[in-house]
């Protein structure tokens, strides 16, 4: 698995069923009270973050999902942190639902809000930059998604055709217009170095498991 600059292989790699990975990450999240554990997923862009998360989340009763992509949407690739805690965290961390409207979703007549329930018992914060070092004393544990480089592109590219329709060459293009903001970030944060629990999201494993790793 090549990988992307400046991000060290983990390992040694182990399969665990998806059970276990959710119970591992809970158990890393602790128990705060009057509010509901936040765990990031995190990783490049195409690594398999999104699938992680809904997995995750869907074998774990009463949680949420929050996508970073929704918060930064036609705001700013990676300067959504502030909108991200006072939008989201903060009001999570008083105990309280969430219903956020980012101010480009008002501009650009995105209708809805960002929703999160009262009550949850987990919510996974998840996107590229998920647990940046502004976010991390909000959050209660965070996964890496260790992805090889070239996968994560062929994955990323093929997502967005349908997506966003546009052709091969748009994708390409936007996809090289992301990555020459993701990957200095990525290469000045090192959320790979906070994580505790880290996921092969490419490569492969026995099927109906999740190759895991400790930190990097």
């Amino acid at each position: 698995m090549k990988l992307g600059p400046d991000e060290p292989l983990a390992g040694p790699w182990q399969e665990q069923t998806p059970i276990d990975v959710a119970a591992s990450v809970l158990a890393a999240a602790g128990s705060p009270a009057g509010r509901p554990r936040l765990i990031a997923v995190d990783g490049r862009g195409g690594s398999g973050k999104s699938t992680l998360a809904g997995l995750l989340s869907d074998l774990t009763p009463d949680s949420a999902v929050v996508h970073t992509d929704d918060v930064a949407w036609w705001h700013s690739r990676f300067g959504w942190a502030p909108l991200m805690i006072s939008g989201v965290l903060d009001p999570l961390h008083a105990g309280l639902g969430v219903r956020f409207r980012p101010p480009a979703w008002e501009q650009r007549g995105r209708d809805g809000f960002i929703e999160v329930p009262a009550g949850c018992s987990v919510v996974f914060v998840e996107g590229v930059g998920a647990s940046r070092r502004e976010l991390l004393p909000l959050l209660d544990a965070a996964i890496w998604v260790q992805s090889d480089f070239a996968e994560a592109e062929r994955r990323g590219i093929e997502r967005d055709l349908p997506l966003k329709n546009i052709d091969q060459q748009a994708a390409k293009r936007e996809w090289d217009e992301w990555m020459a903001e993701e990957i200095p970030f990525l290469s000045a944060d090192r959320p790979w170095e906070r994580a505790d629990l880290l996921v092969r999201g490419t490569g492969g494993g026995t099927p109906g498991t999740i190759t895991t790793s400790k930190r990097a």
